[in-house]
């Protein structure tokens, strides 16, 4: 079976502010956030045996344009077009059907929050029709991208989130490589009920432990403490663990954060404060005084933060602001927490932000809080399935 790729029209800025009204940047209100259109499963893809996966692309190096074939860093990212980077590549025709859209074409760090609920949403429309899909996006937010993703994503198909360390048009490019295992990945239905997993460098890791630890490396992604979920090895692909997400009920899959209901008032503002020698507490300050809602600490050691710091944290916890404590260690975990303060378990502090933001804005109950983070965010495996293997 040949290979089909619908022609899409190229969705630029315009286009898709068209399309998504973004009024402005996160904390003020804002309009209804819908998703964009994409490709209708194809008539010979319904009659196919393949699955049939959509790939939404959103910019990155891995559609760089490079000066030249050996210009591993000098390149201009969201540059190609994910239909002919997707046209490009050999032998899909051997694993599933494939079709496209193009969401954006930007950095990472270039998309607002009412952009990740749009992709979110448009995630979510496309497995309704489609088996799986594949969102290729820069790697410097992709953590973060696929962790709001894991997080929103009403259904429990299978979502992989992939990019590139170097640009699409160099000698020794890894983006083929990634974007042809993602689709590989999200076409074998292996990581189903895993929630959003990101693929790059042949390894397989939940997005809600992995994180950049290289600004140039190609294994620059590690998920510390946990490891890879698995590996792609040509044709084999081999799950070693599964996220402890996996182990819930279809009932219990989802998570509170149904962006069909988003508040008018649209996403709550948190924002991240680093500790290190003598911090004084005017970030804190000047955070509360932004109109942040809540406020990630990235501590020292097991979450420590100076002085200055927690003289500020308590007045904004006076004034009703949320705070999530962290370590700006890289990994380890976070007990305890009081009135006013999350503990923010092992999630970094880039986690830990996108998790309290989506709590925030979803309820002022800070019970409630505990329990999301409780279940949501430590995701312990369930007392019940550690009795059953035990037995």
């Amino acid at each position: 079976m040949m290979l089909s790729i619908k022609r899409m029209t190229v969705f630029s800025l315009s286009a898709i502010i068209a399309l998504v009204t973004f009024i402005s940047p996160v904390g003020a209100a804002e309009a209804a956030v819908q998703a964009i259109a994409f490709p209708e499963v194809s008539a010979s893809f319904q009659k196919s045996k393949l699955p049939n996966i959509l790939v939404i692309g959103t910019g990155g190096t891995i559609a760089g344009q490079s000066t030249d074939e050996t210009s591993f860093q000098t390149y201009r990212a969201g540059t190609l077009l994910i239909e002919d980077m997707v046209k490009s590549l050999p032998n899909l025709d051997k694993m599933a059907d494939v079709e496209t859209v193009q969401f954006g074409n930007k950095g990472s760090s270039a998309y607002l929050m009412n952009d990740l609920a749009s992709l979110s949403m448009t995630v979510d429309a496309a497995l309704k029709k489609y088996d799986g899909v594949v969102v290729t996006t820069g790697t410097d937010t992709m953590e973060e991208i696929g962790y709001f993703l894991d997080l929103t994503v009403r259904s429990s198909k299978p979502v992989v989130i992939t990019g590139s360390m170097r640009p699409w048009t160099v000698i020794g490019s890894d983006a083929p490589a990634n974007l042809f295992n993602a689709i590989k990945l999200a076409a074998s239905g292996k990581t189903k009920k895993f929630g959003t997993v990101l693929m790059l460098n042949d390894e397989i890791h939940a997005v809600r432990e992995v994180t950049k630890t290289n600004a140039l490396r190609l294994d620059t992604f590690e998920s510390p403490g946990f490891g890879p979920l698995g590996y792609i090895d040509e044709s084999i692909i081999q799950i070693y663990r599964v996220p402890t997400r996996a182990l819930k009920t279809d009932a219990e899959w989802a998570t509170p954060f149904d962006l069909s209901k988003l508040p008018k008032a649209g996403f709550s503002k948190v924002e991240i404060a680093y500790s290190y020698q003598g911090a004084g507490g005017e970030a804190i300050k000047g955070f509360v005084e932004g109109g942040a809602k809540g406020i990630v600490t990235a501590g020292t050691g097991a979450g420590g933060i100076s002085a200055a710091m927690r003289e500020e944290r308590t007045k904004a916890i006076e004034k009703g602001v949320i705070f999530v404590t962290t370590t700006r260690t890289g990994s380890g975990n976070i007990y305890g927490g009081s009135e006013g303060i999350l503990a923010g378990d092992n999630l970094n502090a880039a986690h830990a932000r996108i998790l309290l933001m989506l709590t925030l804005t979803y309820t002022s109950d800070f019970p409630t809080m505990q329990k999301w983070f409780t279940v949501y965010g430590a995701l312990e495996v369930p007392e019940d399935t550690t009795v059953k293997a035990a037995a």
